[in-house]
């Protein structure tokens, strides 16, 4: 496994995130354990989950998951970065209770000791911001989050689905008030077929520092080799992948993008991860495996090494916007 910071942290890990979203709603418990060992043994140190996976009436079970595999050793809990995230309800269905969700001083204290509680750990390596919440200033944020860092219970700050002015406003508010190093990652969706995050958050993100986390980096399975699978019968898409497919250009470029893949001899899932890795500004695409097999696939996509060539033809097949500003610019 290859190793980089965080951001402008002092803090290492691996280049491949572990996502457990899939640990509880489709993973049992000792098929998720047994993903977190291999992971580890595999050299992967850094896991991310959030308070409300589990989803539903499950909300939180996630977070159990990897708990009880914390207290199964403290060696579990030592080789890994832990990040999770507050901001959903985590209440039953439907509205939420006031102050039970979003990023008040209030909730972010319910939170993050009920993540802990959960976590069976006394502190979180990176405690993220799950959406940006737009009634709570960064302000009283920065002050709860300052409250957490002194008792101990978090050591850095990370956001997720940040526009780049989001990341600008919370960081310049941070240095105004001193004390605090501010965001530190920001997780957010990049891959291949979507690259949007290339127009303002990445160029903000590297300005102040953060490592940038992509989730979903094969595009909801997409980019995993999506035509080929169905004309051999294998899993069918669904949802918005399925949607796509739909599309007859989104699927003669899918098309376009396996049979290139096929000619050089690399698996489709692969080269989206080890595309990832050649960006600027990424720390580590989070793979989320629903088996152990996934989960070896996404290994050996970190030594994978992609010919300029490749990644020329990948420009065409997928290009991105180009660079900020003179992409909306002129």
């Amino acid at each position: 496994m290859k190793y980089t910071q965080l951001g402008r942290t002092g803090l290492k890990v691996s280049r491949l995130v572990l996502g457990t979203m899939n640990f509880g709603p489709q993973t049992d418990e000792a098929d998720s354990h047994a993903i977190m060992d291999s992971a580890l043994d595999a050299g992967i140190n850094y896991f991310d989950t959030a308070n409300v996976y589990g989803w539903g009436e499950n909300k939180g079970r996630t977070e159990e998951i990897i708990g009880t595999w914390f207290a199964k050793s403290p060696a579990h809990r030592d080789r890994t970065v832990l990040a999770t995230k507050v901001y959903g309800n985590m209440g039953a269905d439907g509205p939420a209770w006031p102050n039970h969700d979003k990023l008040s001083a209030l909730n972010i204290r319910r939170a993050v000791d009920a993540s802990l509680k959960r976590l069976q750990t006394d502190y979180i390596d990176v405690y993220q911001f799950h959406h940006v919440d737009r009634a709570t200033p960064f302000e009283e944020i920065w002050q709860a989050i300052d409250v957490l860092v002194q008792q101990g219970k978090i050591l850095y700050v990370g956001s997720s689905n940040f526009p780049g002015y989001k990341i600008a406003q919370a960081n310049e508010i941070a240095a105004r008030r001193g004390g605090t190093i501010g965001l530190v990652s920001e997780q957010c969706l990049y891959n291949l077929y979507e690259r949007r995050a290339e127009m303002e958050v990445i160029p903000a993100a590297e300005e102040y520092g953060l490592g940038v986390i992509p989730w979903s980096p094969l595009h909801g399975g997409l980019l995993g080799g999506i035509v080929k699978k169905e004309v051999e019968g294998g899993r069918r898409a669904s949802g918005r992948a399925a949607e796509t497919l739909a599309d007859p250009a989104a699927r003669a470029r899918l098309q376009s993008y396996e049979d290139l893949l096929d000619k050089h001899g690399i698996a489709p899932g692969e080269a989206a991860l080890a595309w990832l890795l050649t960006r600027p500004g990424v720390t580590g695409p989070i793979v989320g495996p629903r088996t152990a097999e996934q989960l070896e696939s996404a290994i050996r996509a970190v030594e994978l090494e992609l010919s300029e060539e490749l990644l020329t033809s990948l420009d065409e097949i997928f290009p991105g916007p180009g660079p900020s500003p003179e992409a909306f610019a002129w």
